[in-house]
């Protein structure tokens, strides 16, 4: 016994020894690049030919340097940390509207006035053009410029003169900035059958108390069962995932688990309070954009079998960042963990692996890990939450994203109609109720033609990849003719297809203008009307025996 004892402790003596000296060596690896990166600084600082911006030339070397790690380690510099902190809040002090550049006219406009903040109050429209703001000329800016102008300390006042393009008067407005909270909850209401619905933007503070508010005043209208939306949802805070997930598990459940290199990243999180309600049938709506917060909520509520999960597979950040105080007014974000939810998995779907440069790898299905709900239910780690019931969106066709899209003239032709559209209506039906009549759409189709609209279809693009292929390789010749017919057919017709895609271009342009009336509410509501999925998951909820079907477990588990 003595022998084994004294092998041991010389085993363990040894292990400690090595850990010793790998812990120097790193140390010192540390100490000898740092003063190397000091000195490479020095050098440049004191022989480079022309004068060099120690912020600029530090900061892109703090940015590559993090780089080579994950893409959610972040450094912000003195003048960024704002942005940090709306990430963190959702606040921000200002006019609370979105504003984009017009190409055809060059010129910075309001896009999107918030409801019920000092942009929409003052009277701000869609198109309305800035021109100025305290008698600087806003007319050759750029949008960083004129956002940051619009933006200022709480309480301040300034004065906006703009021109609203369907009078051609200009107008003056006194708008006084305050604290804009961009709304992480910018709808909810009742369905047929019973079901309420909530639409949760992101997870920044506070966040779960407001939806607590919306759960239990659709509890009241009636509601007995609940869609939760987190479709583009891209995560925020962990601790307000838990708190909503609080609202239908019981208290002292653990629902996520942190785990990192050192103690304090490590981390167990519990549900705090009594439930609002634990036995409501719970449909959570997921998509390729749904991250972090997200997947923590609608993982959970998978692993312990409280809800079902329908969508498309989420997009797997299993990473926790926390952010870090820097001298200077400077911030950083560090990824410290990795998150496991309550089946023991981890969602992370891409490994970041460092090295000169890093590299992206992306976990293959085969080297996932089977884990079990709590009802026996086999779900996967890596590649993010993999719905219970896949349900996939309706794609939209080209057409519709360049007519959408800013960027270049011919593509502002939407926007413009729907300004002018706005002007001839200073009303419309409520939301869910609106459509274009058809005077209306033919008349915003005769615009598109008139304007000279063009766009480029991906078929054209591979069809010139392939003339190239074909000439390099030599055979384009001998199939010219064929090439040429071909061609012919993919020259697209902007009033054909703008006749095939009518459904969809019409409920594109009728949320547009609800938009302009109703704001950001009205628009998510007008658009449930043509909702695939949504559709599926009230099916789902109107039918309690698949409901059921889709929690129980496997015959072989």
């Amino acid at each position: 016994m003595k022998r084994y004892i004294f092998a041991f402790t010389m085993l363990l003596a040894a292990s400690l020894s090595v850990q010793a000296q790998k812990k120097s060596d790193h140390n010192f690896e540390v100490g000898k690049h740092l003063d190397i990166m000091n000195h490479v600084y020095k050098n440049l600082d004191l022989l480079y030919v022309d004068t060099i911006n120690p912020k600029d030339v530090i900061g892109t070397g703090i940015n590559a340097m993090l780089r080579s790690l994950d893409p959610y380690t972040e450094y912000y510099a003195q003048d960024e940390t704002k942005n940090l902190r709306m990430m963190l809040t959702g606040k921000y002090a200002g006019i609370g509207a979105l504003i984009r550049k017009h190409q055809k006219l060059n010129r910075i406009v309001i896009d999107e006035p918030y409801a019920n903040m000092p942009a929409a109050e003052a009277g701000l429209k869609k198109g309305d053009i800035i021109l100025s703001i305290d008698d600087e000329m806003m007319t050759d800016k750029e949008v960083g410029y004129v956002s940051d102008h619009l933006r200022g300390e709480p309480g301040t006042s300034f004065l906006l003169k703009i021109m609203r393009p369907s009078t051609g008067k200009m107008m003056s407005f006194k708008i006084t900035r305050r604290n804009i909270k961009l709304p992480e909850m910018p709808y909810y209401g009742m369905r047929e059958g019973n079901i309420g619905y909530i639409n949760l933007n992101q997870f920044t503070e506070g966040c779960a108390k407001e939806l607590r508010r919306a759960f239990v005043d659709l509890k009241k209208q009636g509601a007995t069962s609940l869609i939760l939306d987190l479709r583009s949802n891209g995560g925020g805070s962990e601790q307000e995932a838990v708190d909503i997930l609080n609202l239908w598990l019981p208290k002292g459940i653990t629902v996520v688990e942190n785990k990192g290199k050192i103690k304090q990243a490590c981390k167990e999180y519990k549900t705090r309070v009594e439930p609002v309600d634990t036995l409501m049938p719970l449909v959570v709506m997921v998509n390729g954009e749904t991250a972090s917060a997200s997947e923590i909520t609608s993982g959970a509520l998978q692993d312990l079998d409280r809800g079902i999960i329908i969508g498309t597979r989420t997009y797997g950040k299993g990473l926790v960042q926390i952010p870090i105080d820097l001298p200077y007014n400077t911030n950083m974000k560090v990824t410290t963990s990795k998150y496991y939810i309550p089946s023991g998995r981890c969602i992370q779907a891409i490994n970041y692996k460092k090295g000169s440069g890093g590299y992206r790898e992306h976990i293959p299905d085969s080297l996932t890990k089977v884990f079990y709900t709590r009802n026996g239910r086999e779900v996967r780690d890596g590649g993010g939450i993999k719905p219970d019931l896949e349900v996939k969106a309706d794609t939209i066709p080209n057409i519709a994203f360049y007519l959408s899209a800013s960027g270049q003239d011919s593509t502002e032709v939407m926007f413009d109609y729907v300004v002018d559209y706005i002007a001839k209506h200073p009303t419309i039906a409520p939301a869910k109720e609106f459509h274009l009549s058809d005077a209306d759409w033919q008349a915003f189709k005769a615009r598109v033609v008139e304007s000279g609209f063009a766009y480029d279809p991906v078929s054209k693009k591979q069809f010139a990849e392939l003339v190239k292929t074909a000439k390099f390789e030599g055979y384009y010749e001998d199939a010219k003719q064929t090439f040429d017919e071909l061609e012919k057919q993919l020259n697209h017709n902007v009033a054909f297809d703008l006749d095939k895609h009518e459904k969809v271009l019409r409920q594109l342009v009728e949320q547009e203008i609800i938009s302009a009336y109703y704001y950001q509410a009205g628009t998510i509501e007008a658009g449930l009307n043509y909702d695939k999925q949504l559709k599926a998951a009230e099916n789902l909820l109107k039918s309690p025996e698949e409901y059921q079907k889709l929690l129980a477990p496997s015959t072989k588990n």
